[in-house]
């Protein structure tokens, strides 16, 4: 009965986390604006892996193997949100030079 329940959920959270990278990636191809398009990767993406990761722990053999999978999304987490930070930082900046150069041609 409890392994049931177990692969239910596991279930659920792998529909899940696929649902999400669905959108993430929808998300990329359909918003016009960079900071949108890095939002919906960023924190969408993010979401469906964590969602994945958690189906994918009770499957793991041992403790040290689950902290790798947690530690992996960790990792992911950190990485999209620095990337995104940065990517973010050279748009506003980007902006800022453009208006600027704008000004000076008026």
């Amino acid at each position: 009965m409890i392994e049931s329940v177990i692969l239910a959920t596991q279930v659920l959270l792998m529909v899940a986390g696929c649902l999400f990278f669905g959108v993430g990636t929808l998300g990329l191809f359909r918003f016009s604006d960079t900071l949108c398009r890095i939002h919906a990767l960023t924190k969408v993406d993010n979401l469906g892996l964590g969602f994945i990761a958690l189906a994918l722990l009770p499957l793991a053999p041992s403790t040290a193997a689950g902290f790798k999978v947690v530690l992996i999304w960790i990792v992911a987490l950190a990485a999209s949100a620095t990337s995104a930070h940065l990517v973010a930082r050279a748009v506003r900046s980007g902006e800022k030079a453009g208006i600027e150069k704008d000004s000076r041609n008026d």
